[in-house]
């Protein structure tokens, strides 16, 4: 009966870093850093905690279907924009190529970068072009816009996992201006980031831009992302998305995570204060990153090679060979509690 699954899962599909029990059990490590999934290390404030438990009262309800509890908190946040909102920022691209693409047609990717894109546009049927970035990661918007230009979605990650770097706001008008369909701005790690992009979307319309609560707002457990979109295509958005698709627990938890400005600035304050420390004291290459983490270059050893190594000194980073076009020499290190970046970068000098 297998012949009857779709080839684009015959093989493949997304890889994910070890798990922090199983290293934990086989090398008998009973405390283990945790530094391969860019998660906020803490968890969330209490009045987070409290309004998610007091969600949990409802939940023999559906919810509600537009999400109005945390509409009105991310327009409190950031004005009157158009939202959208899903399973994380994954249910997000899901929803949005569902409501572009149809089976044949061009998604493009800029790589190398997060491998659930093309994951995303294959299961839709759509046709993947990958546009390579520079020997620094950085974009070639001309070589992205000559590839992309008749796509009907081409997918930016900025600041880009797994390199971390951020691409100019020059960079993305030329995209935008350059293209005919719509430009997927993925937004994950905006704000560890210097660089704003939502003024843009003021100006064009074929602009979405992607967020998340699985980061600076340490929800990542609770699988929500939402989306700044243009009027125009809020509506089929909306049409295309699964019916009841946000819980309760997780938008009540994320309306409240919107209000505690000060957790969200201590983590971002931690995150930058370890990037500089991982860049002056660890002794391979770091390459600068806007991100919560950080990309090191562990050759001559490979990314596999340095992750097991490490595994066995108790610290769990991602080795980046799963990324395509990216040389299997890097592995991406988050930013942790103090005890775990400490941990890290102690073995891996000593590696």
């Amino acid at each position: 009966m297998e012949r009857l699954v779709r080839s684009c899962y015959k093989q493949g599909g997304y890889q994910f870093a070890k798990k922090a029990t199983d290293i934990a059990r086989e090398y008998g490590i009973e405390r283990v850093a945790r530094l391969a999934s860019n998660e906020n290390p803490s968890p969330p404030s209490p009045a987070v905690i409290a309004a998610a438990e007091a969600a949990l009262h409802q939940v023999n309800r559906y919810p509600d279907e537009r999400v109005g509890l945390l509409t009105s908190a991310l327009e409190t946040r950031y004005g009157k924009y158009p939202f959208v909102t899903g399973v994380g920022m994954d249910g997000v691209i899901e929803t949005l190529l569902r409501t572009l693409v149809e089976p044949g047609e061009t998604v493009a990717i800029s790589t190398p970068t997060f491998s659930f894109y093309r994951l995303a546009a294959l299961a839709q049927g759509a046709g993947v072009v990958t546009v390579p970035r520079r020997d620094d990661f950085s974009v070639d918007p001309d070589a992205l816009v000559r590839a992309a230009r008749t796509a009907k979605c081409t997918v930016l990650c900025s600041p880009n996992n797994p390199t971390g770097n951020a691409t100019p706001i020059e960079d993305v008008i030329q995209v935008l201006e350059g293209i005919e369909g719509i430009l997927f701005l993925d937004n994950a790690y905006v704000e560890f980031s210097e660089t704003d992009y939502l003024p843009l979307t003021k100006k064009y319309e074929n602009l979405v831009i992607g967020r998340t609560f699985s980061k600076v707002y340490a929800l990542a457990g609770l699988r929500i992302g939402y989306a700044f979109v243009p009027a125009w295509l809020q509506p089929f958005y909306l049409r295309a998305g699964t019916p009841f698709t946000v819980n309760s627990v997780s938008c009540a938890a994320a309306a409240a995570a919107l209000a505690d400005t000060g957790r969200v600035a201590g983590f971002v304050s931690q995150v930058k204060r370890w990037r500089k420390r991982y860049t002056d004291e660890v002794k391979y290459p770091v390459l600068p990153s806007d991100a919560n983490f950080v990309m090191v270059d562990v050759a001559p050893r490979t990314g596999d090679e340095m992750v097991e190594l490490l595994a066995r000194r108790g610290v769990i980073v991602r080795s980046c060979r799963s990324f395509s076009g990216l040389p299997d020499h890097y592995i991406r290190v988050s930013v942790g509690d103090d005890w775990e970046n400490e941990l890290f970068v102690q073995e891996i000098n000593s590696l």
